[in-house]
């Protein structure tokens, strides 16, 4: 028998999200005072929107709900920075105005991103403290699953059988869409029950439970105490409040006075703690009602909480325990030391699995299926080696303190022989992995082969996905969803040309050229590599062209002059995109504007720190919203 308890109105609504893409630096006009007291937007930016913006984006039915002319003297960009910042870098890529449209002049253009820079930077870090709030979260399946290992030293993986999390902004770690339904309210107490009783079947995890021993002359019910107390603790992860170890001790006495034996007694309170809200949630204590600010700091064992599950994506072993007991888990210097231990634990394998297994949709990877017909010698194991690859990539990333912008441009990889036959890497044997140097014509987790799949159509590749995947998921700059009614490229229409003059008639359409002239230009720097990763010089009977021309005037002639563009032009905004994501993941919640804060930290402390991956994890658990709660 065992205790359950009520999970009403946990069912919660979504947080909105917000991505967050470069400041483009200060300039020297945000301290000079404009002469007649008028503001750079007023000078400057108000008169180009007038003349290049205001005939789609004003009124009720501006373009993509976009209406310019609320702004007559600021961009009010406290609270619409991203608005602005999305604008900007439209007009300075010269993907703003349209194309059909009159073009502004090259000097319009420098002093119209000149201003709106000037706007930007006025963005106040400095005002009211915000930390962000986390919705009270349970553990996903990954969690749980890990959790249940580490608690009590069996690999049960239980939760394989609880229905699937739910995905918000990205992840499926993030509070606000993890409810709880009568289907896994019953998954969890029966898993609760099945724990219990394999607990008490293995002799090990038995010791795990039980590990306070009775002395000769000792009280017997003292010890049991202690064993329920201990374990509950860590199943909490902090220390139990009197009422709560009250509450267990009158389970142990109900079960006591049904003649139960000692196991059985100690079954029914590990059924209870498992089933009990605080093992099966992420519990934070609000601030006080008296608290001006309605902001507190986390205690240690909070913190103790947010870095195993953020590392290991379970919880907190004995050391983190013991420094949170001791006080010392709210100092920066001591969360910096036992992230820097947690990171080289084996444990930190859980980054790879969950956090780049959605950030860069490995998982998705073993649901692919090229076409059989054109790609014959893609099988199973081809399929498992491409996913493997670039995890043994991201781990080497976090196990070596590896500069981040190696994702981008890294001259090795992890191949075994069947991986390395596809790539054309001689000298790889055998089922197992090894690091190789990658040969001339691959750089970066972009030209992995899982990577190339996953951003491909079933028979062809697919330079539009590639583009996007990269514009999403490297820079943040997500284009806008397609119109409505606009044709998809047909497929196997050979006769109409190459996939790039296809592509290009494609583009003629003006309510796609905007965004499909950055889209495409990445997506076809990539085009020597076919569907399935492998490299190739012509596509049937047209020969490759990778070249290309980025928004901007970058222009590159293949697949390596694109990275190098994205190394040296784009890091910051490969920075900021990296920063944003693991920081959502790291606090299991969106991201708000007043984040963007944290965000610029975070970015500039990599750049100081040869953007070193080690840099960009202390960063984020040493920061405001990582060791601080706000209430609402």
């Amino acid at each position: 028998m065992y205790v359950t308890y009520s999970f009403q109105n946990l069912l919660l609504v979504t947080a909105y999200t917000a991505h967050f893409v470069s400041f483009a630096g200060h300039v020297a006009a945000q301290e000079s005072p404009i002469a007649g007291g008028k503001s750079h937007f007023e000078v400057s930016v108000a008169p180009f929107l007038a003349k290049h913006c205001a005939a789609c984006h004003s009124g009720d039915e501006a373009e993509a709900g976009v209406a310019f002319d609320r702004y007559t003297v600021s961009a009010n960009v406290q609270k619409e920075y991203d608005l602005w910042d999305k604008a900007a870098r439209l007009i300075r890529d010269r993907q703003m105005p349209p194309p059909e449209q009159t073009q502004p002049t090259a000097g319009e253009l420098i002093a119209v991103d000149a201003a709106i820079q000037a706007e930007l930077a006025t963005f106040d870090c400095t005002t009211e403290q915000q930390a962000g709030r986390v919705t009270l979260r349970r553990l996903n399946k990954a969690e749980y699953n890990n959790t249940i290992r580490d608690l009590i030293g069996l690999d049960l993986k239980l939760a394989d059988d609880f229905p699937s999390d739910d995905v918000g902004n990205g992840f499926d770690n993030i509070g606000d869409v993890l409810s709880l339904s009568p289907v896994l309210l019953e998954k969890y107490l029966m898993a609760a029950q099945s724990v219990a009783d394999q607990v008490f079947a293995d002799p090990q995890a038995r010791a795990r439970v039980l590990v306070h021993v009775a002395q000769t002359n000792g009280d017997r019910i003292d010890v049991a105490r202690r064993n329920v107390r201990d374990f509950a603790a860590r199943a909490y992860r902090r220390p139990l409040t009197e009422g709560e170890q009250a509450r267990l001790f009158d389970i142990m006495k109900f079960a006591y006075e049904q003649d139960s034996s000692m196991d059985e007694i100690f079954r029914t309170v590990v059924a209870a703690v498992l089933s009990n809200p605080h093992f099966l949630f992420r519990v934070e204590r609000d601030a006080d009602n008296d608290d001006e600010d309605r902001i507190r700091e986390l205690d240690g064992y909070e913190v103790a909480s947010r870095l195993s599950y953020f590392l290991w994506s379970s919880m907190p072993d004995e050391i983190l325990f013991e420094v949170a007991r001791r006080g010392k888990l709210t100092q920066p210097e001591v969360i910096a030391a036992q992230t820097r231990r947690m990171l080289a634990d084996p444990k930190s394998i859980a980054l790879a699995n969950n956090f780049a297994g959605q950030w860069l949709q490995l998982r998705d990877v073993s649901r692919l299926m090229p076409d059989p017909e054109r790609f014959p010698d893609f099988d199973g194991e081809l399929r498992s080696a491409m996913r493997r690859e670039t995890e043994l990539f991201f781990e080497s990333m976090v196990r070596e303190n590896r500069s981040v912008l190696e994702f981008l441009n890294a001259d090795f990889t992890f191949v075994n022989e069947r991986l390395a036959r596809h790539y054309g890497i001689p000298g790889v044997s055998g089922p197992e992995f090894q690091l190789v140097a990658l040969k001339a014509d691959r750089r970066g987790i972009l030209t992995h082969a899982g990577i190339l799949m996953l951003t491909s159509n079933p028979t062809r590749t697919s330079p539009v996905k590639r583009g996007k995947w990269i514009l999403d998921n490297i820079l943040a700059e997500p284009p806008p969803p397609p119109p409505v009614n606009v044709p998809e490229l047909e497929e196997g229409a050979e006769t109409l040309g190459s996939l790039r003059e296809q592509m290009e008639q494609h583009r003629s359409n003006p309510a796609c050229s905007v965004c499909h002239l950055k889209m495409d230009a990445i997506g076809f720097g990539l085009e020597n590599f076919d569907a399935i990763g492998a490299w190739r010089d012509s596509d049937g009977r047209f020969d490759i062209n990778a070249s290309g021309e980025l928004p901007g005037g970058h222009k590159f002639g293949g697949v390596l002059e694109l990275m190098e563009i994205l190394v040296q032009e784009k890091k910051t905004e490969f920075c900021r995109c990296l920063a944003s994501k693991m920081l959502t993941y790291a606090l299991g919640r969106g991201l708000g504007s007043y984040d963007r804060c944290t965000i610029n930290d975070v970015v500039r402390d990599l750049a100081e720190n040869e953007y070193r991956f080690e840099t960009l994890i202390t960063a984020i658990v040493t920061s405001v919203p990582f060791t601080m709660r706000e209430s609402k």
